[in-house]
């Protein structure tokens, strides 16, 4: 099977099995934050969709925690860039159906949450194809040297 059919593959069973009440452990999280990256403060989240984990909820426990919070805007070029968001800040609709912050004020995380459709037995992430979080991650690596 190529990528682009597991993918389907995945995504179909994702859809069939979804379990709404799945969460990311709000407490594992954030002590593992505390102790293995204290200084860091700046949280790029991302906004559920297709059956995906609800991250949600953890993100508005850190920005309670003084965390700064982003999500991520497509660009009309198909780049990514995170910008500042609170979860009481408006939305709007990208063309793919997912919503993405109002702001204007561009925001540069520390620490990515990572929207995927499933990984291997090596732990390599298999996303959806389009690559903007490959493209993301190349980019603010040059940016953050």
């Amino acid at each position: 099977m190529n990528k682009s059919q597991i993918r389907k593959k995945i995504l179909n069973i994702r859809k069939n099995n979804f379990n709404k009440n799945l969460k990311i452990n709000s407490h594992k999280f954030i002590s593992f934050l505390k102790i293995n990256l204290p200084n860091l403060k700046n949280i790029g989240g991302y906004y559920p969709y297709n059956y995906e984990i609800d991250d949600l909820e953890i993100l508005d426990l850190l920005e309670k925690k003084k965390f700064n919070i982003s999500l991520p805007i497509i660009n009309k070029n198909n780049q990514m860039s995170f910008f500042k968001w609170s979860n009481n800040d408006p939305l709007k609709i990208n063309k793919f159906g997912i919503p993405e912050p109002v702001s204007s004020r561009i925001f540069y995380p520390d620490i990515l949450l990572v929207p995927l459709v499933g990984y291997d037995g090596n732990l390599n992430r298999l996303g959806y194809g389009g690559g903007f979080y490959d493209r993301y991650i190349e980019k603010i690596e040059k940016k953050k040297m």
